[in-house]
């Protein structure tokens, strides 16, 4: 198991450290050198009524950091030519976001009804509380988290159990979801391996289709699809406790679902031998979208965890990666259909999919 140090940076805002197992690092770290700077406003949520679904708008995030040279990195371990947002040397590291899109308000008690949208007028507004985090997976400036050790990944891991469970007890935060980002061709901003962590003040618009689609196919949906899909030629990896697979109705060129054999609805639920075994089983997964072609691949990785309402109790914890590129020069733009009307056309079936993937796994 991980060992955590906690800390502040200059304005305020929360730093945790996660060591790995038998790290070589002190548990003392060095301050924040940089001197203190208000935070931005809470950002303001919109209510578009045509779908019921709330914006959040973050004028603030128009000025952050854009893929700047290794030297000024805001990710790197701090030197005295760069004082980043990380103070000290580390193994694995999450803090609060300098810009974020939720928060850092949070409500003065739970109101789980803060966000509904019954009877609301056109143009409701809500302040955007919640929190938002950035976990950074290594202090090498380049790499991925496929190429780290095996014992890095059960730490970062270990990170978004942790950040999972304390997020959901803040006041106001209905479901926290941690993803990566991975590639210049998904958006990123900075190369420096990291992935996010919103707590969000909702239940997300997927989430609730998802929802949705429980109450029409009932509450063992996750078992019976498991079962389903573990019956299939689009099996990819099958350990004890979890099982890897191309999706019957796969939307993306490249995609990829993960479920735990047993009903937890987060990653917090896992134990320690089944985190273990979900590190090695991801960062096998994600080495396989590296082998699929020469360069390496751009992805989504999207940690999905039940949201905090009585329907949450039926949603399991569920890993998706997808990855647009389609072929070795080509990526899969959403026009037309899908970006208008979220109707998906695939480019080939998924069976194609898992056999692109599976032949990776080989290697």
């Amino acid at each position: 198991m991980s060992v955590k140090h906690e800390a502040k940076l200059c304005d305020g805002r929360d730093l945790f450290y996660f060591d790995d197992k038998g790290s070589t690092l002190g548990a003392e770290r060095k301050a924040d050198q940089r001197p203190a700077i208000a935070r931005p406003d809470v950002a303001e949520m919109r209510l578009d009524s045509l779908t019921s679904e709330w914006v959040s708008v973050a004028a603030h995030r128009h000025g952050r950091a854009f893929l700047p040279p290794a030297n000024q990195c805001p990710l790197c371990p701090t030197t005295d030519e760069n004082l980043s947002e990380l103070p000290d040397n580390f193994d694995v590291a999450v803090f609060e976001n300098k810009s974020p899109s939720f928060g850092p308000e949070l409500l003065p008690e739970v109101d789980p009804n803060y966000a509904g949208v019954d009877g609301l007028a056109l143009g409701s507004t809500r302040k955007s509380v919640g929190r938002c985090e950035v976990v950074v997976f290594s202090p090498e400036h380049l790499g991925s988290l496929a190429a780290l050790p095996l014992e890095r990944v059960n730490t970062v891991i270990d990170a978004l159990a942790d950040r999972t469970e304390h997020l959901q007890r803040l006041p106001g935060v209905m479901q926290v979801f941690p993803f990566e980002n991975r590639g210049q061709e998904i958006g990123v901003t900075l190369h420096h391996p990291h992935g996010q962590i919103y707590a969000y003040p909702f239940v997300t618009p997927r989430t609730q289709k998802l929802l949705s689609s429980i109450e029409r196919f009932g509450a063992d949906l996750f078992a019976d699809t498991l079962a389903f899909e573990q019956k299939s030629d689009r099996t990819l990896v099958r350990s004890e406790n979890f099982t890897a697979y191309v999706p019957f109705a796969g939307r993306w060129p490249i995609e990829i679902h993960l479920l735990p054999h047993r009903h937890v609805q987060n990653l917090a639920q896992l134990t320690e031998d089944e985190r273990k075994e979900l590190a090695s089983v991801y960062r096998q997964l994600l080495g396989a979208l590296d082998d699929i072609y020469e360069t390496p691949t751009p992805y989504i990785a999207a940690w999905h965890q039940a949201p905090l309402t009585d329907a949450g109790k039926n949603v399991r914890l569920q890993l998706q990666i997808t990855s647009p590129r389609r072929a070795a020069d080509k990526l899969k733009y959403l026009a037309g259909s899908e970006s208008a009307m979220g109707a998906f056309i695939a480019d080939f079936a998924p069976e194609k999919t898992a056999a692109q993937i599976r032949e990776a796994l080989e290697k």
